[in-house]
């Protein structure tokens, strides 16, 4: 079988078997397809598309071209949750503990910042000590006995996904559905998970700007993931502002600590969007009858502090300091300058350019320009106005974290462009956080 016949297949528009689709995974991980010819098939596919059964066959080969995890004996449900990526997206912090600690088994395997999203590792790695790439050993033990684990990916899962994405991301080819849906689910199902719950961020903080192109990507993924074997469920959510009130790395970690422990009032949108994600998992996994039920479950594992427990054990057993929850202040970096961002006028803030606030985060040092890049995990930005806030003129909608004052002027100029604020009087409706539910 030549590859350059695979690529002319699907040049052509026609479908690949299952045998084309091997043989194109096989030559990912083994080096027989050049970088051009892995590059060349990924352009045929961004411009003719994929069919269900071509992308179920490419996310099963590329989930088989590594190791994939089993949890034989599992005293309960093997369940995660995926996002799309978004601007103060702390939530996998919070979710894990919350699903471990109403008897579900989280083994989640978190992915790094891009772009303009911030990522799950790297916010982790702000905890000193903290291992995102313990032995596989160590991560079935932490799993079993305590829940949940959150770790970076290891080379030996899923590593075609690895080597196609990298020349994806060179050659304009990311955005298409079919091969996000193939790279995030081969990942997942190589975790051998038995139910996903997806958050698709839409907006203009998220890779899916439009809700059309939201609800493809999320149809696609349900669909793909099904035909794989595993249960999963989409919500399209709300990408248009910052969720929650800190974004950047050492802050979202703080910001999520208090979050479990409750040691101030919870962020309304952040609440509701854990919520909401934690009962489509305890659902999924046959912990809850419905939604309501589950809401009561979590509730009452924030309310116990059975969650904040179960994450202050994780961090222990992967190297973290025993007592992060009480003296995160001891732990966590600070950044020397802290500056307010004064509001440049007085209204109700209506809206929010999200992606740019996400750049400043990378400006600031907190996100990478080059793959190689080391994070400066104390800067970014917190207690940020949301929308449908109303403010005084000067007053701040937002605090920025940065190396310097040189930093934090440039900060504070760009922050202060990207949010809208508008006259009080001015008709305003708030849009939903859920836009739409798939699955």
């Amino acid at each position: 079988m030549l590859a350059q016949e695979i690529i002319r297949a699907k040049r052509e528009g026609h479908a690949l078997d299952e045998a084309q689709i091997q043989h194109f995974v096989r030559g990912l991980v083994d080096g027989s397809w050049s970088e051009g010819q892995v590059a060349a098939l990924g352009m045929a596919v961004f411009l003719r598309g994929m069919g269900r059964d071509e992308a179920v066959a490419l996310t099963r080969a590329m989930m088989r071209s590594g190791r994939v995890l089993d949890w034989p004996d599992m005293p309960g449900p093997v369940l995660d949750k995926h996002s799309s990526g978004g601007v103060g997206d702390k939530l996998s912090l919070m979710i894990a503990p919350m699903v471990a600690a109403c008897g579900g088994y989280v083994p989640m395997i978190a992915g790094r910042g891009l772009g303009h999203t911030g990522g799950t590792v790297d916010k982790l790695e702000a905890i000193p000590g903290y291992t995102t790439a313990p032995a596989p050993a160590d991560f079935d033990r932490i799993v079993r006995a305590l829940g949940c684990a959150i770790i970076g990916q290891t080379g030996d899962l899923a590593p075609a996904d690895k080597r196609f994405y990298a020349v994806r991301d060179i050659t304009a080819t990311v955005e298409s559905v079919p091969l996000i849906t193939a790279s995030i689910l081969s990942k997942k199902l190589a975790a051998g998970l038995q139910g996903l719950a997806m958050d698709i961020k839409c907006g203009n903080g998220a890779f899916a700007a439009t809700p059309e192109f939201g609800r493809e990507l999320a149809q696609s993924i349900v669909d793909v993931a099904g035909g794989a074997g595993l249960r999963t469920r989409a919500l399209i959510t709300d990408m248009n502002q910052v969720l929650g009130w800190e974004v950047g790395n050492a802050l979202e970690v703080r910001g999520a600590i208090e979050y479990l422990t409750g040691g101030k009032p919870r962020e309304a949108r952040t609440h509701e969007l854990t919520l909401a994600l934690c009962a489509e998992m305890l659902v999924l996994g046959g912990l809850a009858a419905d939604a309501a039920a589950a809401r009561v479950k979590l509730q009452a594992a924030l309310d116990s502090g059975a969650a904040a427990e179960r994450f202050a054990r994780m961090v222990a057993a992967l190297g973290g300091p025993k007592d992060l929850l009480e003296k995160p202040a001891d732990y966590l970096a600070v950044a020397p300058v802290v500056r307010p961002v004064p509001a440049p006028r007085g209204g109700r803030v209506t809206g929010m350019r999200t992606r740019d606030i996400g750049l400043v985060i990378v400006e600031l040092g907190g996100g990478r320009r080059l793959p190689g890049d080391a994070l400066d995990m104390r800067v970014g930005l917190d207690r940020f106005i949301q929308v449908g806030d109303i403010v005084a003129a000067g007053e701040p909608i937002a605090f920025v974290h940065a190396a310097d004052e040189a930093a934090a002027e440039r900060a504070i100029a760009q922050v202060s462009g990207a949010v809208v604020i508008d006259d009080v009087a001015a008709p305003w409706e708030s849009a939903p956080l859920v836009m739409a539910e798939v699955g």
